[in-house]
């Protein structure tokens, strides 16, 4: 159950607050004065502070600057009735996570401060590597040498405000390594905070991470922060950046060289402290001879590269995972489940993983769900076949071969390119036959049974999605 700490000297506005996040399953604690909630504030342990930012006595901005004195880390939303002054402003500048304007949009308000939790566990949640124990918080998994590499890396280029590029396949914890990172840098007592650039349409990212002034379109009603601002001193994770538009590629370049930044319909340059770690699934090479990535900021995004192996090519940590996955979901859900089979986990190793460590953390969970006794048994392990259209066209297979050329590009190792490789040519030749074993064996030079064989080796399951059929495979 989430805690947020209501500071107003407003007793309606203090009774209102309460019974709206009490009704969402919200811990609420008020206090009547600035001097009150910081008494109150180191007792109730609040996962966010929402304060009035002008009070009798101690003001806002003053407690504000007390509260981050305390815990660095714990978002403040300040109260307003002045929202486009200096002073609400001043108190982003000083550590506020945002303000809101008084009288309050309900919805605004529970939307920012729904953020704001997240944001503050984010920030307290401890982010270790494989040898400390799993209370500590999440962590990264692994004994593989591919791992090792992982974070020597994390410990190389944590102390330094060194920008990094994090590459690697969906479900693969590149945001466990950005918090890795942040976690054991310099800055681990300022901001953490990640904004995944494929979630927020584009006319909108903008407005994200600079902030916009009032006025600046349509439904700028007031001015507002944006993330590179709030982030000020600390670090910025922009996940997913090959979704982002070339204009707003420009604007992080600037943030890089210049150090400043300018918020939308603004003409002020504000000057910004914050280190940027970004990560992708794609291939940035490869968007840059399209034209839709830029390639300066391409090249001050590549200062260091930490590549996360997917986990076909660490099967060695897959029991270690299994098992702090079992350990975790067993706990929270309160099942007296103490290990895996040996049949089970065999099956879990034998499987490819196409969605990663995202997709073992689902399997796991399910079965744990389903499980009725103190052992995951192979019947407990379900997991999902890779889905297989009935049929592609010439060009659709044409792009998916040019996709298996580029990537295979990016892997390290004559054998790990080979298999995978072979791997990605069967799921191909399976697509463009519609999952008839026969056909594929033939278009891959191989007879049906090498392919089954192949096929169990690398984790291949089939099923299908309705599509057209495709006569042109004979």
């Amino acid at each position: 159950m989430a805690r947020i700490l209501i500071v107003d000297d407003d007793a309606s506005v203090r009774y209102s607050l309460k019974r709206l996040f009490s009704r969402r399953n919200f811990e609420v604690e008020t206090a009547r004065s600035a001097d009150e909630g910081i008494e109150k504030l180191e007792k109730f342990m609040p996962d966010v502070v929402i304060m009035d930012i002008r009070m009798p006595g101690m003001t806002g901005l003053e407690a504000l600057s007390k509260i981050k004195g305390i815990d660095p880390k714990l978002p403040v939303i300040i109260a307003t009735a002045y929202g486009t002054t200096d002073t609400a402003i001043e108190a982003v500048k000083r550590g506020a996570y945002d303000y809101i304007l008084k009288p309050f949009d309900v919805s605004s308000l529970q939307t920012l401060v729904d953020k704001a939790v997240e944001a503050s566990r984010m920030m307290h949640s401890y982010v270790g590597l494989q040898d400390e124990r799993f209370e500590a918080g999440e962590v990264l998994i692994g004994n593989s040498p591919p791992m090792q590499e992982v974070y020597k890396l994390i410990g190389q280029v944590a102390p330094t405000d060194a920008t990094v590029l994090i590459r690697g396949e969906s479900g693969t914890g590149k945001e466990l390594v950005a918090r890795a990172i942040y976690t054991h840098s310099n800055r681990a007592d300022k901001p953490f905070l990640p904004v995944n650039c494929a979630a927020i349409p584009d006319d909108l990212l903008e407005s994200e991470l600079f902030g916009h002034e009032r006025g600046a379109f349509t439904s700028a009603y007031t001015r507002k922060i944006g993330k590179f601002e709030q982030c000020d001193g600390g670090t910025i994770f922009l996940d997913e950046i090959g979704d982002m538009s070339l204009k707003t590629q420009a604007k992080i370049l600037r943030v890089i060289q210049d150090g400043e930044m300018q918020r939308l319909g603004g003409n002020e340059r504000i000057k910004v402290d914050v280190r940027i770690i970004a990560a992708t699934n794609k291939n940035l090479k490869h968007l840059i001879a399209q034209g839709r990535f830029r390639e300066d900021l391409y090249y001050r995004l590549n200062v260091v590269t930490i590549r996360i192996p997917p986990l076909r090519e660490r099967k060695e940590d897959i029991p270690l995972l299994a098992r702090y996955f079992l350990e975790k979901d067993a706990k929270q859900m309160e099942k007296p489940i103490m290990s895996i089979s040996e049949e089970a986990m065999e099956k879990l190793v034998a499987h490819d993983w196409p969605g990663n460590v995202r997709e073992l953390e689902n399997v796991i969970k399910r079965a744990v769900v389903i499980s009725r006794e103190p052992i995951i048994t192979a019947e407990d392990v379900i997991i999902e076949p890779i889905p297989i259209k009935r049929s592609l066209s010439d060009e659709e297979m044409d792009a998916l071969l040019d996709e298996v050329f580029e990537r295979a590009i990016d892997l390290e190792g004559e054998g790990s390119l080979m298999g995978w490789l072979e791997r990605e040519m069967i799921i191909r030749a399976l697509q463009r036959t519609g999952g008839n074993q026969s056909k594929a064996a033939k278009l891959l030079g191989m007879n049906r049974n090498t392919l089954r064989s192949k096929m169990k080796s690398y984790g291949i399951s089939i099923s299908f999605t309705p599509a057209l059929p495709d006569d042109s495979v004979r």
